[in-house]
């Protein structure tokens, strides 16, 4: 059978743009080895902020006395937790699902293997059966970096070493927890497991936790976690899992601690092996399918959207991607700017992030200007924050005075920053900002007090 366009993948990337492609007119058969939905949905974004809702609940009734509000014995049920995000995973899959029929496109499972190229298009083999497809869209995803240090392999068989998809399904909260990395994952991961229980340490190679996000801003999430009684190791590297504990080198020092369980959260790597791509010559980039702003390969006709291009790693990134791709093949020009996506840590206080860091512009050469107040400008971040300690950090070109990069911790973060990021995507200068009304009280009118220290 020949179609349209074949998309391996059902993750953010593969199912948003089928869906597009479908509801264009393009007959599209979406390929899913696993589950629809892919990381995202079944082993990430959703079942993770499942979880950490139900703990930021249990720690509002179990500090609620700072509100006025006294509860006893309460108690976080894991098992039921866990059965939640079960079912909310269930109730989304079947939406998607339900988008995908409505819009004519066909749904396979099975493993896809891009076999070669005909004069009528791509072959696809899914099992027995062989598809033609005049258009791909490589949407793969992407998978764990299971880093070969001795031990992590016999951990993952034993059920001792777990990585993202396990841990989403522990069935009980292990008494320590040791986390290799202090990404996002890793991050949202203590903070749940924390709330719930768990005496939770932190082993990160680098200074700092949270990546890439503002250095002010991990130091502040930094001590936050600390009170909360998360321990940190950084600039230390772990050499060794043994049983029931992990062994890490920081300062020519070798150490342990103590674990019931160990989660390895070092990154992600595109998914790029056994599914054909060198019998039809599309190029790999270190590790990752390289792809220009359109979302095209060197191969005509085949498009990559997601992580597997392992340009910037989020699913509201690969949504975007994946509309790209399908109206670049419409015929549409369009383009990814990648200079204004968000990036959110859901944890308890949130961080939010978009464009550029003061370490990312210095390294660019970019001249700038930055801003900086208290979240407790804002009458309702004291209203519901007790002690908080959150900010808002806003970056200007020092030249063009539009916003260059917005930077935020502080719970609501996350529903906000959106808005910073149209204020990039548009090129708004401070005085088109100034003339904007932010509803009153909110959270986000922080932003509007950082505008307001610069000059137009």
């Amino acid at each position: 059978m020949i179609y349209d366009l074949i998309v391996i993948g059902g993750g953010p990337a593969g199912y948003l743009g089928a869906e597009r492609a479908g509801h264009a007119g393009l007959k599209t058969l979406l390929i899913e080895e696993r589950s629809l939905g892919g990381v995202c949905l079944n082993e990430g974004c959703i079942p993770s902020k499942t979880l950490l809702h139900s703990a930021k609940i249990y720690d509002y009734a179990r500090f609620g006395e700072k509100y006025g509000v006294t509860a006893k014995d309460v108690v976080l049920d894991h098992r039921t937790v866990i059965a939640r995000k079960n079912k909310v995973v269930k109730t989304l899959v079947a939406g998607i699902r339900s988008q995908l029929k409505a819009n004519h496109v066909h749904v396979m499972e099975g493993h896809a293997y891009i076999a070669g190229r005909s004069s009528d298009g791509y072959t696809v083999r899914v099992n027995d059966d062989t598809f033609i497809g005049r258009r791909l869209l490589i949407a793969t995803g992407s998978v764990p970096i299971i880093p070969p240090i001795p031990g992590v392999k016999e951990g993952l068989e034993r059920g001792y070493v777990l990585t993202n998809r396990e841990i989403l399904d522990i069935p009980q909260v292990p008494g320590s927890l040791v986390i290799v990395g202090g990404g996002i994952i890793g991050l949202e991961m203590a903070s749940y497991f924390n709330s719930a229980g768990s005496k939770v340490t932190i082993i990160e190679m680098l200074d700092h936790i949270g990546g890439n996000i503002d250095r002010e801003i991990s130091q502040i999430l930094l001590k936050n976690y600390q009170k909360k009684g998360i321990e940190f190791k950084l600039n230390s590297k772990v050499v060794e899992i043994c049983d029931g504990a992990v062994v890490y080198e920081c300062d020519g020092r070798r150490e342990a601690v103590e674990a019931d369980k160990v989660l390895m959260s070092v990154g992600r790597k595109p998914a790029v092996q056994d599914i054909g791509l060198e019998n039809i010559g599309v190029e790999i980039e270190r590790g990752a399918v390289k792809t220009d702003d359109r979302g095209k390969t060197n191969v005509p006709e085949v498009y990559a959207a997601g992580d597997v291009n392992g340009r910037y790693m989020l699913a509201h990134t690969a949504y975007r991607e994946a509309e790209v791709c399908v109206n670049n093949m419409l015929g549409k020009r369009d383009i990814v700017r990648y200079h204004a996506i968000p990036s959110v840590i859901y944890t308890n206080p949130e961080v939010a992030s978009v464009g550029e860091t003061e370490e990312s512009a210095r390294q660019k050469g970019i001249e700038f200007e930055v801003a900086k107040v208290s979240m407790r400008y804002s009458g309702r971040y004291v209203a519901e924050n007790e002690g908080g300690d959150g900010i808002c950090k806003v970056l200007i070109n020092k030249k063009y005075r539009n916003v260059i990069g917005v930077h935020m911790i502080g719970n609501y973060s996350s529903e906000i920053i959106y808005g910073a990021g149209l204020m990039i995507e548009a090129e708004m200068r401070v005085k088109d900002i100034k003339e904007l009304v932010f509803p009153h009280p909110t959270v986000s009118e922080v932003i509007r007090e950082c505008i307001f220290q610069f000059e137009d």
